[in-house]
């Protein structure tokens, strides 16, 4: 078989330390001669030495002065630039229970990719276990934080069974809340509160009959999407006219862009985050790439082929609505564009998310198309690596722990060929990631890129 045969020759070639479905224990490393961008400012740290043991970064320093640890693995670094792993904060893990080789391979895609850490947006009872096996290093994983099953319309009948339910997925041990669409005002409050108490919070969509407005009172912890920002930008008074369509599109048009400032303003105000996930509304809107253009992507092969199907049958159902037009779209993505770019010029929270693998979104490469839009959006390279590693060690709290290279960090890292802070396309032109201190060299990942290949050829 096709997978075997890469196998044996990167074996013959010494390219494969270890076997390509599994990263190498935790252990102690040592990338030398590197130049490391730290993350903690927009900086480049030249000739470093960083040394990893047990999953953190043990030491860092000029290379002439830092020592390589007796027994320690090298990775040389000379040419080479060192970042801090990305995180994925709109994901998806499979729900189903019976997917295991799925799972599986979607967990490893985003690690390829360098997004070392996961925001599971869906969770189910067995991703809690699975949480705990990625931690492990039984498979090649980001680090898991997933909510609970989905609290909406259908799920959540009545106030009293949304605080059950809060209760139950708190004592479950899940790490938040995912609010979907459907929820009225009353059971979405009752939720609210309910968090509060508990202590857990809570993220995702904006329902229609709570506005943003409401989830900016209650401090929703993150707005994804974008969610009912359309709605929350009409003239004052103005009421929707008709279906707004795929995150209020054909409302767009009657927006009063002056009031994109000051509702920044707001949202940094309230403390609350927003997960844009611009990649997925490009993809599923925007005429161009065309949906065969998106199917002749390389990554696409790493999808199995019924999913592909899925994801055009829901893209041109989008664009076969009667009021969707191209140069529609287009405007609704520009003035998208002017809200992200508001949103960090006022301070508010961004944070970095693809909404993989909903449509044409392939886990982990999807990320890389985001972090160009949020350039296009106005953002630097800096800027835009900042919403997927520091500022997200400031939303979960973990500043001093993650998000940035400095020793005592997690040593979640990703090794690149090329400056990140002169393009941010550089992400993808990896030598190898580091998992919570498990190495995964650019060979392993090729040949299990190929492995997955052949699994979902059509």
């Amino acid at each position: 078989m096709l997978k075997y045969a890469i196998i044996a020759i990167l074996s013959v070639l010494g390219l494969l330390p270890d076997p390509p479905a599994m990263a190498q224990s935790a252990g102690t490393y040592a990338i030398t001669n590197v130049t490391v961008v730290p993350m903690d400012r927009e900086r480049h740290l030249p000739d470093q030495t960083v040394v990893v043991r047990d999953g953190r970064i043990a030491a860092m320093g000029p290379a002439a002065s830092t020592p390589v640890p007796d027994g320690a693995t090298r990775i040389e670094g000379r040419g080479r630039y060192l970042m801090p792993g990305l995180a994925e904060m709109h994901a998806h893990v499979p729900p189903q229970a019976d997917q295991a080789q799925w799972t599986e391979d979607v967990l490893f895609l985003y690690a390829a990719n360098g997004i070392t850490f996961a925001r599971s947006m869906l969770g189910a009872p067995h991703h809690l276990a699975l949480r705990e096996r990625a931690a492990r290093g039984e498979i090649v994983s980001p680090r898991i934080y997933t909510s609970g099953p989905s609290l909406n319309g259908n799920s959540v009948a009545t106030p009293a069974d949304g605080r059950r339910m809060v209760a139950e997925q708190k004592a479950a041990g899940y790490d938040f809340l995912k609010i979907h669409p459907g929820l009225d005002r009353a059971r979405y409050d009752a939720i609210a509160e309910a968090a509060r108490t508990a202590g857990i919070p809570f993220g995702g969509h904006v329902p229609v009959d709570v506005g943003l407005a409401r989830a900016l009172e209650v401090r929703q912890a993150t707005v994804d999407h974008l969610d009912d920002f359309v709605t929350a930008l009409l003239p004052e008074g103005a009421a929707p006219a008709g279906p707004g369509g795929f995150f209020g599109i054909y409302h767009a048009g009657a927006v009063d862009a002056a009031r994109i400032p000051a509702l920044a303003q707001r949202i940094r105000a309230a403390g609350v985050w927003n997960v844009p996930t611009e990649s997925l509304i490009h993809h599923v809107l925007l005429a161009s790439p065309t949906t065969e253009e998106l199917l002749a992507r390389p990554e696409t092969a790493y999808v199995p082929p019924p999913m592909r199907a899925q994801w055009v049958q829901a893209r041109n159902s989008q664009q076969a609505q009667p009021a969707y037009d191209a140069a529609t779209a287009q405007r609704f993505t520009e003035l998208r564009g002017r809200v992200i770019r508001a949103l960090h010029d006022a301070g508010a929270g961004l944070l970095l998310g693809s909404d993989a693998p909903q449509i044409f979104q392939v886990p982990g490469f999807s990320i890389h198309h985001e972090l160009r839009v949020l350039v296009a959006a106005g953002l630097t390279p800096y800027q835009a690596l900042a919403t997927g590693t520091r500022n997200v060690a400031v939303f979960l709290g973990e500043e001093g722990q993650a998000g940035t290279v400095a020793a005592g960090q997690r040593a979640d890292l990703i090794l690149l060929e090329a400056d990140p802070l002169a393009d941010v396309a550089n992400v993808r032109r990896r030598a190898g990631v580091m998992v919570n201190g498990r190495w995964l060299a650019e060979a392993q990942i090729r040949a299990r890129l190929a492995e997955i290949a052949a699994r979902y050829r059509s």
